[in-house]
C-alpha cells in the first residue's frame, strides 16, 4: 500500500496519522519532492478522470496564470499541469491493491480497512 501526497498538507497529515494509529503498514511517496511518474499519473487518469485529480481550491491552482487555468481543458492539458506542478494533486491519494482513493475521510478508511 503506498500513500502520495505532500509532507506538509494538513489533509495528508491526517490519513498517515490514522494508518499509523490503526498500525497499517504503506510507503509514503512525497510527490512535491520526489515527483511525479507520467505513466502513474496517466494510470490515475485512466481510473478516475483528470476532473477529480486536479485540485482547484488550493494555492497552487490560485497561482496558476488565468490563462494556464482556462487552458486545461482535458486529460492532456492537465496532465502537464499535474507534472509541472505537483502540489495541484489533489491529495493524499492512498493505492491499495491497486485501486486508488482520493482524499482523507476517516469514515472511508474505515470501510477500507474492514
Amino acid at each position: 500500500m503506498k500513500l502520495y501526497g505532500i509532507t506538509n498538507c494538513t489533509t495528508v497529515k491526517k490519513a498517515r496519522a490514522w494508518l499509523d494509529e490503526h498500525v497499517l503498514a504503506y510507503e509514503f511517496h512525497d510527490f512535491k519532492k520526489s515527483g511525479m511518474a507520467a505513466e502513474l499519473l496517466e494510470a490515475w487518469i485512466e481510473q478516475c478522470g483528470w476532473e477529480l485529480l486536479l485540485n482547484r481550491r488550493g494555492t497552487t491552482w490560485r497561482k496558476l496564470d488565468t490563462a494556464l487555468q482556462a487552458n486545461i481543458v482535458d486529460a492532456n492539458s492537465a496532465k502537464a499541469v499535474m507534472l509541472a506542478h505537483p502540489s495541484i494533486i489533489k491529495r493524499p491519494i492512498l493505492d491499495k491493491d491497486g485501486r486508488i482513493y482520493i482524499g482523507f475521510k476517516p469514515e472511508q478508511y474505515e470501510t477500507l480497512f474492514r
